[in-house]
């Protein structure tokens, strides 16, 4: 068994990036708010409210805030998205994490232009292996790939129509 050299450095395990931790976040965010029965943005205004106030709530990655944002803005666009992709499921029946996994994964597929697509699909699909059941995974990867198809057509129309307002 040969030493290792002295001037390689053991490779660390993976950390998990800040965008990572927001998405996480901003799931977490909107599965509490489904389960309080309250709207997203009313809680993440509840939650912006307490920091600094408590050490027991953290500071608010700004990228979460954008996804909460994002997904309470065009919830109505998002939902119908999901729906349209499911089969023999409502989206009612699903669990509340996988839910608040796709809503946040299909904002980022139509309306995140600085989020590469497949980077929304395999960050969704972690998140669903980390805090979902163990068929999530799969099932999140079969929705969301046939939803990244139309993504470029969602996010053209965007861009047509944020043109269109600037005009």
């Amino acid at each position: 068994m040969t030493e290792p050299s002295p001037d390689r450095k053991p490779t660390p395990e993976k950390k998990l990036g800040t965008r990572h931790k927001a998405r996480n976040r901003a799931v977490d965010l909107l599965f509490e708010a489904e389960a309080r029965g309250m709207s997203a943005g009313e809680l993440l205004a509840d939650r912006l409210g307490m920091v600094g106030m408590t050490d027991s709530v953290n500071p608010i990655n700004p990228y979460a805030i954008k996804l909460v944002d994002g997904v309470v803005a065009e919830r109505a666009q998002i939902d119908g998205t999901i729906s349209e992709y499911l089969t023999e499921w409502t989206l009612d029946r699903l669990p509340a994490v996988d839910r608040a996994i796709l809503r946040v994964a299909v904002w980022e597929l139509f309306f995140a232009t600085d989020v590469p697509p497949v980077v929304a699909v395999d960050e969704a699909v972690e998140l669903a292996k980390r805090l979902s059941t163990d068929e999530s995974p799969g099932f999140v990867n079969g929705i969301l790939g046939r939803i990244v198809l139309v993504a470029p057509q969602v996010r053209a129309a965007a861009a047509a129509s944020a043109s269109d307002a600037v005009d």
